[in-house]
């Protein structure tokens, strides 16, 4: 909007106008499978967001009236809906763009869902912007955004070197991967973590660019081929292998089914785990599956992973 209007009316609206397409984390889907696989959906595709833009900027622009500025209202909406979902894209989780064309989850997963070295440019820009509420304050925004996207870029180059390095290490110990993913720890972009799928097992290991060998470190776990095999009709088991991409594991334990996503989190403790009920429930449609998922404990978490990330070979918590 650069001058054309007050600054704090163009963060409000930025912010109204960021916000909203997360606002579908408050819709009850019926089970905890659904709410989290239908999260980042209608709210988040191009299509629908290029639609509501124009009746939003409609809006803004009578309440300030600042009906003259309605097209420069409406492509400032607009840029702020649709960078939201491609953003979101750039993290692992899987972003429903391209609704109602297809329901397709894209996730590039070279960036943490929370990162301070892409935040904090951003959120600096905007402070200058509305403190100083001069063309030197948009300069300061305008220089936090130039920052913030290079991180993206960054976060892509370095993600393709972390890969380079997870393929050269499994053609080097023979291990036959199905898939790859290569995604950020918590919190920055020097310490990727990696997942392989074989075709009985899934192996984890991890990889900072500040290593001084390139070897990683492999750790198979079983990932329940034979239930998933048996439970392959099970909405649920299916729901979350498309959505995951591959990446899931279903186990047993104490008669109740779980299938567990595997890219978010590390091993043993995974965000989004759920639980499918016993054979009993699952065949008196009883049972409406929920979260068990699991976090690490921050004490032990948290020191791991900065002295892992500046290259220091410690093994992760278990």
């Amino acid at each position: 909007m650069g001058r054309r209007t007050a600054v704090w009316k163009a963060a409000l609206w930025g912010a109204v106008g960021g916000t909203l397409p997360d606002l579908d984390a408050f819709i009850d889907h019926g089970n905890a499978v659904l709410d989290m696989t239908l999260h980042r959906a209608e709210t988040h595709a191009l299509f629908w967001l290029t639609l509501v833009a124009p009746l939003l900027a409609w809006a803004v622009s009578r309440i300030h009236g600042e009906a003259a500025l309605f097209k420069r209202w409406w492509l400032a909406i607009w840029l702020v809906l649709i960078t939201h979902p491609l953003l979101d894209a750039m993290t692992v989780y899987g972003t429903q763009l391209l609704l109602p064309f297809t329901n397709y989850p894209y996730g590039v997963g070279s960036v943490f869902i929370i990162d301070p070295l892409y935040t904090v440019p951003l959120i600096v820009g905007v402070i200058a912007a509305l403190r100083l509420k001069s063309t030197r304050g948009l300069r300061w925004n305008a220089g936090g955004l130039v920052l913030s996207s290079l991180y993206l870029v960054w976060s892509v180059v370095a993600q393709q070197q972390a890969t380079q390095v997870a393929r050269a290490s499994l053609q080097a110990e023979g291990i036959a991967a199905q898939s790859l993913l290569v995604t950020p720890a918590p919190f920055n972009t020097l310490l990727w973590r990696l997942v392989v799928m074989t075709p009985t097992q899934y192996l984890e290991g991890h990889y900072s660019l500040l290593d001084a060998s390139p070897r990683i470190v492999w750790t198979a776990y079983d990932r329940g081929a034979a239930l998933a095999t048996q439970h392959a009709n099970n909405p649920y088991v299916t729901r979350m292998a498309a959505f995951s991409h591959g990446f899931y594991r279903v186990s047993e334990s104490g008669g109740y089914l779980f299938v567990t996503d595997l890219r978010m989190g590390q091993e043993p403790a995974y965000t989004f785990h759920f639980d499918l009920g016993t054979e009993q429930e699952r065949a008196a449609n009883s049972h409406v599956p929920t979260l068990q998922s699991a976090r690490p404990d921050v004490a032990t978490a948290l020191p791991w992973l900065w002295r892992r990330m500046w290259g220091e070979p410690v093994p992760p918590p278990r």
